[in-house]
C-alpha cells in the first residue's frame, strides 16, 4: 500500500475539526486525522508493506521548465535564482507545522517514509509501484495517479470520496465506464483536457468528453496527432487547427502529466511494523501534541 501523504494530510486537515489541538493549544487535526486515516486504510485493507510517499519538490523545476505554469498559482513564495531549494507551496497557516510533526511520528512508528529530491510523491509512487512484484493498492485523493491503474498486476487506486471510511475502489472497469480510457489512456485524456488545478492548460476546446472521444478513435496520442497530420482522418477541421496549434504544448505535456518511474529511491525497509520503531520517541511525542487516541487506536490495529 503506498499513500500519497500530502494528499491524504491535506484531507486529514480540511476534514477534522482545527479544534483539535496539543495541550499547548498547537493544531494537530491534520496530524491525527492522518493516523486515523492510516488506522482505517491497516484495519480494512491488511497491506503486508505500507509507504508513506512523499513530497521532496512539490513543484519540480524539471517539469517547470517544460510547462511554466505548472502549479504556479499555488506557489507561496518563489525560491531565489539558481537555488536548489524549492519554490514554497502556499499552505494554510495551522498545517505547515504539522506535517515535521507527521514526519517525526511516522518515523517513530517505523512506517517508511520515502521521498527523493526533485520529485513529486507521484514520482515516487510510480516508481515503487513499477518496482511491486504482487498487487499495490495506492491511497490517493489525485486524480492524477489513475494513469498507473493496472488489472493485469492488480495496481488498483483507493480514492477517498469521503475520509478513508468510503473509497472508491478504482480499476479499469472503473476507468472505461467513467472516462471511457484505461490507465496509460487517463495520462494523455488529463494532457489533452488539461488540469487547471495544476496549471496544465490542456489543448484550448477539447474537453474530457471529446477527449474520451478522440482516443477511442485513434488509440493513444499519437495516434490523434498522426490524425491530425493526416487530411484524409476523420477529425473535424476545427479539431485538426486545435490539435496543430496546440503542437508545442503536446510535445512536451507528456513528460509533465505522466509519473517518473525511475526515481532513484532509497531502499528501505517498507513492511508494516508491529511493533513501534522508537516507543520511546513516540511516548513523548504523543504527550507533547496530545495524540491520544487516534494514536492508539493505529497501534492496536498494527499489532493485529
Amino acid at each position: 500500500m503506498l499513500l500519497d501523504t500530502a494528499s491524504l494530510y491535506f484531507r486529514a486537515y480540511f476534514g477534522v475539526p482545527d479544534s483539535v489541538r496539543a495541550p499547548d493549544g498547537t493544531p494537530v487535526n491534520a496530524v491525527r486525522g492522518l493516523l486515523d486515516f492510516i488506522a482505517r486504510l491497516v484495519q480494512d485493507h491488511h497491506p503486508d508493506d505500507l509507504v508513506a510517499c512523499m513530497d521532496f519538490d512539490w513543484r519540480p523545476q524539471w517539469r517547470v521548465d517544460l510547462i511554466p505554469s505548472y502549479k504556479a498559482h499555488r506557489v507561496a513564495e518563489e525560491a531565489p535564482a539558481g537555488s536548489a531549494e524549492p519554490d514554497v507551496e502556499e499552505i494554510p497557516d495551522t498545517l505547515s507545522p504539522q506535517v515535521p510533526m507527521i514526519e517525526e511520528v511516522l518515523d517513530a512508528l517505523g512506517i517508511a517514509r520515502i521521498g527523493a529530491e526533485g520529485y513529486e510523491a507521484d514520482d515516487v509512487i510510480g516508481t515503487l509501484t513499477g518496482r511491486a512484484a504482487g498487487p499495490v493498492d495506492i491511497v490517493t485523493g489525485d486524480r492524477d495517479l489513475f494513469q498507473l491503474i493496472d488489472d493485469r498486476r492488480g495496481i488498483r487506486i483507493l480514492y477517498p470520496l469521503k475520509g478513508v471510511g468510503t473509497l472508491q475502489i478504482t480499476d479499469e472497469a472503473l476507468l472505461r465506464a467513467k472516462y471511457g480510457v484505461d490507465g496509460p489512456g487517463y495520462a494523455d485524456l488529463a494532457l489533452l483536457r488539461g488540469d487547471p488545478s495544476d496549471g496544465l492548460p490542456g489543448v484550448p476546446g477539447i474537453g474530457e468528453k471529446t477527449a474520451a472521444k478522440l482516443l477511442d478513435a485513434y488509440g493513444d496520442l499519437a495516434g490523434i496527432m498522426a490524425a491530425a497530420d493526416d487530411p484524409a482522418s476523420k477529425l473535424t477541421p476545427t479539431q485538426r487547427k486545435r490539435l496543430t496549434e496546440a503542437r508545442p504544448y503536446i510535445e512536451v505535456a507528456p513528460k509533465v502529466v505522466r509519473v517518473a518511474g525511475d526515481v532513484p529511491v532509497p531502499d528501505v525497509d517498507i513492511a508494516l511494523p508491529a511493533e513501534p520503531a522508537d516507543p520511546e520517541r513516540l511516548e513523548a511525542l504523543a504527550a507533547q501534541w496530545g495524540l491520544g487516541g487516534s494514536l492508539h487506536r493505529l497501534l492496536l490495529t498494527l499489532q493485529r
